[in-house]
């Protein structure tokens, strides 16, 4: 349709846009809102180029000349949902479903009878459609799901997506509409790729009324964008697309694919790009709205091809073209989508799909080999880790051609057992490393895929610069500081951001009055525990652009410990006096989802006295994915097998504008803290951290710290807050030229200082790090606010890989001297800040806390 704000590009605006595409210039979104009016011999031109660029990326993926199709079964789990489009023929309401004697959802049986005709035609994906959140509206929808057994939708379609794997071999596509993070965690273990169409990202036409999808609160563009980035850092194969014709402008039109380019360069997520024409139903709001022309579809295609680039897969749904199959093929597209020999299209019905063979032929007359593909792209497959889960690695494998990673000719599904891998806890690796990085050191200072696995550092780099901008403060120092010393919980946030700025006397006078209160809250005890950290693996996916920790499997530095040797560890250090291990790893995509009630229960087996600090947040969050638990569950299940506390790392800076910079996939801070309330609330207490100096300001602390501070006072849980300067040598996002080289001095006493301030009276225990800072820093940070060294660690593996050179372990005379170092007396605790019992004072002493002999390597 054309911008009824708007008349025609002219001639001159027409044929310099189409020497720039031509001439493979960027285009902006004004030269592209112009191409997208092309028609005609305009439209030829832009075509032309249009596949030219499309042919580049085939012939660089190595399947020059073919365009791709997934043979599907279409699976529409419900027809209910809380959305209410204006176009929409799919979603009904539980009224019709009654009277066409149909269930709210599709039974098991439905369900698995469809997939099963699929297999037997040879189908390979079983692509699951559903409305959003049906429960959210109708009460229909909740009871038929409480009393079938689910939680949630998404637990029904997790439910039905394994049994579809077990029984049918069929790989599941999910379109189950807007996910949060946590869903996609919980989603991704059962299906290869996932799906959400963008549709537009022009708001208007969501929050206008008359509007498309007016009243329908998972059509809001910024939660549909939020859903296609969160999918990136989660590392799923990703389907996403424009819906044209529904009352955007050109210029809207032209925003939705840059949108799409920006997501698909940070993350590298997308998949595939759908460009899908509106087409008008009857018995709809908008049935008298008028189709989509081709042409304007076909100028769409071109337009998206050149401004996603060659590598970009562009569909265009063979049923919604009118046998203009040509038209398409040459306009740039290089996919067909799902076609289905069984089922007809649920969301288009009046549209039925063609057949395969009509499709080859067709598309061969178009001068290209139709070739049939998985619901996961190749590129996807042969990327492996950690783009598809290793529970579905059998089922994909088996359907794979492992040259070209398109589906092998010739073979019909069969069911697999969905199950965790079979590697379970054996020794591998550097198992030494905890020694030897203090002696041999790294391997390298960065992993062979530093320039793929964090996204794309030049658009990183990009995103980051706006919250690296310092903020203008006020200058009313004094009477920041006068409030500080009177009452430091009535500081405004302008007050407090004066102080967390303030250097030279002020600064001085800042951490005068945080030591005094110090000094009144907790006395001049300086504290710490003997314990021993436990890094029972370093392999990891997540993508954390901070941490030099995390390796590949294949990586030199890459370890994994056994059960046997993380209980070793954990009785040696009781011999020397420990009273807590904390034990954290890498998210392994290999252990088994039992993994961290193992630990848990290995250690307790071999040293029933010792505490069990363990997991974090991450952790929870991916132990319970892999078990299929509710987080609640899982923390619960975990006490019982052991656990004790949890230390609340991960947090970095609770605030996902840094956040996100910081890392590709780690949990979002609304997830973070769920994590660590759900934790309170069955039991389990918590430490809670900060991480700065990287990409952050003083505001993020000031806002990290308020947010501690009010989780504080709803759950009372925190046992103490850990101040962590961000290690700079060997962090990614420090390599490739986008953080800063760590905190400074300055920072580190305003940070610790303001902690006290901002913290009291609801956290009274602060922690500096001595394996960051250092004797002299740590010394410091005590006559700054903080009471507290934390452990004795006896080894140490992040930081050091990271490249701090404060070494792996601390004795306990050590810390001792440290804290005389301030001027203070030291005093053991346990991790709950109560008294050591006196045989573990007396067992410390003897050996003075730390190893004689650091665990060797083990074989098995």
């Amino acid at each position: 349709m054309t911008d009824p704000q708007r008349g025609r590009p002219t001639t001159n605006s027409m044929r310099r846009a189409l020497k720039r595409a031509r001439d493979g210039v960027a285009l902006d979104v004004a030269e592209a809102a112009v191409l997208l009016q092309a028609r005609g011999d305009d439209l030829t031109d832009l075509a032309a180029s249009a596949a030219r660029v499309r042919d580049a990326g085939l012939d660089a993926a190595g399947r020059p000349g073919v365009i791709t199709y997934s043979r599907k079964v279409f699976i529409p789990l419900t027809r209910l949902c809380r959305d209410k489009c204006h176009y929409c023929t799919f979603v009904t309401v539980p009224g019709k479903l009654r009277r066409d004697g149909h269930g709210m959802f599709l039974s098991p049986d439905e369900v698995l009878a469809i997939a099963r005709d699929g297999a037997a035609m040879g189908c390979k994906e079983a692509l699951f459609t559903l409305g959003d959140r049906p429960e959210d509206r109708w009460p229909e929808a909740r009871e038929w799901l409480e009393a079938e057994g689910y939680d949630d939708t998404l637990a029904y379609v997790r439910a039905m997506a394994i049994r579809v794997l077990e029984e049918t071999g069929l790989l599941p596509h999910l379109n189950p509409g807007v996910l949060t993070w946590t869903d996609l965690q919980r989603l991704k273990p059962v299906a290869p790729s996932m799906g959400m169409m963008l549709e537009t990202t022009a708001t208007r036409l969501w929050s206008e009324p008359g509007g498309p999808h007016h009243g329908s609160p998972d059509k809001e563009p910024a939660v549909r964008l939020r859903v296609l980035e969160d999918a990136g850092r989660s590392n799923v194969p990703f389907t996403t697309g424009i819906l044209i014709g529904i009352g955007e402008s050109y210029e809207e039109r032209a925003d939705s694919l840059f949108e799409l380019r920006r997501t698909a360069r940070a993350y590298h997520g997308i998949q595939e790009v759908i460009i899908q024409n509106f087409r008008a139903k009857p018995g709809t709001v908008m049935r008298a709205m008028p189709d989509a022309e081709l042409e304007e579809l076909a100028a769409a295609i071109a337009v998206a091809r050149h401004i996603l680039g060659p590598s970009a897969r562009i569909q265009a749904p063979p049923n919604l073209v009118d046998a203009e199959y040509a038209l398409m093929v040459g306009a740039g597209i290089d996919d067909w989508g799902g076609v289905s020999p069984l089922t007809p299209d649920h969301v288009n019905p009046e549209r039925p799909w063609p057949h395969i063979d009509e499709l080859a032929a067709r598309t061969a007359d178009a001068g290209f080999e139709l070739r049939e593909r998985l619901t996961i792209y190749p590129e996807f497959i042969q990327r492996g880790e950690p783009w598809l889960d290793p529970r579905l690695l059998p089922h994909v494998r088996a359907l794979a051609d492992p040259e070209t990673g398109l589906a092998k000719e010739g073979v019909l599904p069969a069911g697999l057992p969905w199950q965790e891998p079979d590697e379970g806890f054996h020794a591998s690796g550097r198992t030494d490393l905890h020694r030897t990085i203090d002696t041999e050191g790294r391997t390298a200072d960065r992993r062979d895929d530093f320039d793929e696995v964090y996204g794309d550092w030049e658009a990183l780099r990009e995103a980051a610069a706006p919250g690296m901008v310092p903020s203008r403060v006020g200058t009313d120092v004094k009477g920041a500081l006068s409030q500080a010393a009177a009452d430091p919980t009535k500081l405004t946030d302008a007050q407090a951001l004066t102080l967390l700025h303030a250097d030279g006397p002020a600064l001085d006078e800042l951490c005068r009055i945080a030591d005094a209160l110090r000094r009144d809250v907790v006395g001049d005890d300086v504290t710490y525990v003997v314990t021993r950290n436990i890094n029972f693996t370093n392999v990891c996916y997540t993508g954390c652009r901070f941490c030099a920790f995390a390796q590949r499997r294949t990586d030199a530095d890459a370890y994994t410990l056994s059960l046997d040797q993380v209980a070793d560890r954990a009785a040696q250090a009781w011999d020397v006096g420990a009273v807590e291990v904390c034990m954290q790893g890498g998210i392994h995509p290999d252990l088994p989802g039992t993994a961290y009630f193992d630990i848990a229960r290995a250690v307790k087996e071999r040293v029933p006295g010792m505490h069990v600090h363990a997991f974090s947040p991450m952790e929870v969050v991916n132990g319970a994915t892999r078990t299929g638990l509710s987080i609640r569950d899982w923390l619960t299940a975990a006490k019982e097998a052991g656990l004790d506390s949890i230390p609340g790392t991960a947090a970095e800076i609770l605030d996902d504008e840094v956040r996100w910079i910081l890392t590709k996939g780690k949990l979002p801070t609304a997830e973070w803290l769920e994590v660590i309330r759900t934790a309170h609330e069955v039991g389990l207490r918590s430490s809670s951290t900060m991480m700065y100096g990287h990409v952050d300001q003083p505001r993020h602390w000031l806002g990290h710290l308020r947010t501690l501070a009010r989780l504080q006072q709803e759950t009372g849980g925190f046992t103490e807050f850990v101040t962590l300067p961000f290690i700079h040598t060997n962090a990614p996002v420090y390599l490739a030229g986008i953080a800063r080289p760590g905190p400074t001095d300055r920072d580190n006493r305003a940070v610790t200082a303001m902690a006290r301030l901002l913290l009291h009276p609801h956290i009274t225990n602060i922690q500096t790090s001595w394996v960051k800072l250092g004797t002299e820093g740590a010394a410091e940070m005590l006559r700054s606010g903080a009471n507290d060294l934390g452990g004795t660690l006896m080894e140490e593996t992040i930081s050091r890989m990271a490249g701090s050179g404060y070494g792996s372990y601390k004795s306990v005379q050590d810390l001792v001297a440290v804290a005389a170092a301030a001027g203070r007396p030291a005093k053991p605790r346990t991790t709950l800040y109560g008294e050591v019992p006196a045989e573990r004072v007396t067992a410390a002493a003897a050996s003075d806390g730390h190893l004689p002999e650091l665990l060797p390597v083990l074989e098995g």
